[in-house]
């Protein structure tokens, strides 16, 4: 792929030339490539990526359409991105939940459950879940991020008698509706 800037001759230029090159133009530069050949069927893996970039492009449009959205989506953009290039990517990746510190949990009211969650765009919510050693429902609820939406404190609101067997489920999401799932057992 080659790039132009201020060429006189390819100044502007977008479309393709016979089935040899193919012009665009991204951030004040004209784009030289080779026309793309497909010259076998897709795997079930492309046809699964072009189905999620299809309902990403989806989403990114109606992020587009949302004033709010798009303008979050704009801030986040860096030089040759637009806001569409970054919901685009954030419908393609779920958040990441990297640790889950049951350091302050002794299954008291009041206890904490600290989580980091990171997204690539933002994390919306992340939702704790405890439930004891024989399946039943401990309780559910809403964890508070910090400031920067990295770390997430959840407060225990029920007394847990038995910690034995019991298990932490923490989901986390983000904007597009993608989910994060992670479990901890006490």
């Amino acid at each position: 792929m080659a790039k132009s800037k201020h060429n006189v001759i390819t100044y502007g230029l977008s479309g393709k030339i016979g089935d040899l090159l193919v012009f665009s133009q991204r951030a004040g530069q004209t784009i030289v490539s080779k026309v793309p050949q497909q010259k076998k069927a897709a795997s079930e893996k492309q046809t699964e990526h072009r189905r999620r970039f299809q309902q990403a492009t989806i989403y990114a449009r109606a992020a587009q359409a949302d004033p709010e959205l798009k303008a979050a989506y704009g801030q986040a953009a860096g030089a040759g991105q637009t806001a569409y290039n970054i919901a685009v990517a954030d419908m393609l990746k779920a958040p990441d939940i990297e640790s889950i510190d049951l350091s302050g949990y002794a299954g008291r009211t009041g206890d904490t459950i600290l989580i980091r969650a990171k997204d690539d765009f933002m994390v919306k919510e992340v939702t704790v879940t405890i439930t004891n050693g024989d399946g039943s429902l401990v309780e559910t609820g809403l964890a508070r991020p910090d400031v920067a939406g990295y770390l997430w404190t959840y407060t225990a609101t029920q007394d847990n008698g038995s910690l034995d067997g019991d298990k932490i489920e923490i989901t986390a999401s983000d904007l597009p509706g993608n989910i994060a799932q992670k479990g901890e057992m006490l």
